[in-house]
């Protein structure tokens, strides 16, 4: 796998109003409300492509289908994605992660908004994607 840089880092928020104060009130991050306006996220901070508030209901129904994180799994504090060159290669890492012997929460897919992505969760609890996000390319 051939990462390219660093795409996305996103707290995961139990209670994202809480999480927006600090960085969008007191830190004064560019934050904007996303589609569903419970995300809120900016493309404009130096040094990242992406930087957003995921609440965890969120993260859980990315990750494995339902709004409750697993009980049998370490709650996440962060979200870390690594971007590829294309979509093929998120398949590919994808494979190369299940042969290293690390368990995916689910496989490579693409998302309504256009990324593919495979995620797992580290041992630290951290949610961590190989992903391909076209918007995020030059």
């Amino acid at each position: 796998m051939n990462i390219e840089f660093l795409s996305t880092i996103a707290v995961v928020a139990a209670e994202p109003s809480a999480s927006r104060r600090l960085y969008v009130d007191t830190l004064g991050l560019p934050l904007d409300r996303g589609v569903d306006g419970e995300y809120f996220h900016s493309e404009q901070l130096a040094g990242v492509k992406h930087f957003g508030v995921w609440p965890l209901s969120q993260a859980a129904k990315a990750c494995f289908g339902a709004a409750d994180w697993p009980a049998d799994r370490p709650v996440p504090q962060i979200s870390v994605e690594f971007d590829v060159a294309d979509a093929d290669a998120v398949h590919a890492a994808a494979d190369e992660l299940v042969a290293a012997g690390y368990e995916i929460l689910h496989p490579a897919r693409e998302e309504p908004w256009g990324q593919t992505v495979v995620r797992l969760q580290s041992i630290e609890g951290a949610i961590v994607g190989v992903s391909y996000a076209p918007s995020l390319h030059d």
